[in-house]
């Protein structure tokens, strides 16, 4: 396969990836997805192991990755997150793939495997929550949740500066964007113990809030923050990290 598929052009390699697709089709697995909320037109019913193997066999190729995004097909556009590579991504490819989110799925996906890795990912974060589109709104809170995970290198300043933002769209009745917005406290409260405590009193705060989406989110976020094991764990994180 290695020699025929470096002899391929990148439509030809993007041919292939569908047809895998079509021999691979499941209806089983899209009846489950759609249960789940995910949108499931145009899919096939890809299994999160055949993506894996899927990207394995075509390695990192951006430009196979953007015609993938093209078709328009669900799954292609999951595994055209498995395939761009994120030091060549553009803040108008990334904008542009954000508003095609149709799908809680593909935009999580996309985020986390490699939006995230992007040094523009930050800035974005911002604006994407501005969005009126549900999942170009979610974009933003994801990507947030995502770098607060990943992006071990910034400072607790740069978590505090989302809150605003957490607060003025935690009123947002929409179910994939109240549920972003409690992924993303949670996950900045796990970063260290300071941010933990200030994660801890932005919910608190959100929990007087007159907006029922609001008290869902803070008391989803607190019971996880407020956690003794929990804050224990990230204690004993908290003290290795400054004693380096």
């Amino acid at each position: 396969m290695g020699n025929k598929k470096e002899a391929m052009n990148n439509s030809e390699i993007v041919k292939e990836i569908l047809e895998e697709f079509r021999k691979n089709f499941s209806q089983k697995n899209l009846d489950g997805m759609r249960r789940f909320g995910i949108n499931v037109e145009n899919g096939f019913g890809t299994s999160s192991q055949f993506y894996k193997s899927l990207a394995k066999k075509y390695k990192k190729n951006h430009e196979v990755a953007l015609l993938l995004w093209q078709t328009g097909v669900h799954d292609a556009r999951i595994l055209a997150g498995y395939l761009a590579d994120p030091k060549k991504l553009t803040i108008k490819q990334m904008n542009e793939w954000m508003k095609d989110f149709n799908s809680w799925d593909i935009c999580d996906s996309t985020l986390m495997r490699l939006f995230n890795y992007s040094p523009l990912a930050y800035d974005l974060a911002f604006k994407w929550v501005n969005q009126e589109g549900e999942y170009q709104r979610r974009a933003g809170f994801v990507l947030m949740a995502s770098i607060s995970v990943h992006d071990k290198n910034r400072e607790d300043k740069d978590f505090i500066a989302f809150f605003p933002l957490i607060k003025k769209y935690s009123s947002d009745e929409r179910n994939f964007v109240k549920k972003a917005v409690n992924w993303c406290i949670r996950q900045i409260g796990k970063r260290n113990i300071e941010l933990n405590k200030a994660a801890i009193n932005l919910s608190e705060e959100l929990l007087l809030s007159e907006s029922k989406s609001a008290q869902w989110i803070a008391k989803g976020a607190l019971r996880e923050l407020k956690d003794k094991k929990y804050q224990d764990y990230i204690l004993r994180r908290s003290e290795k990290q400054n004693k380096k």
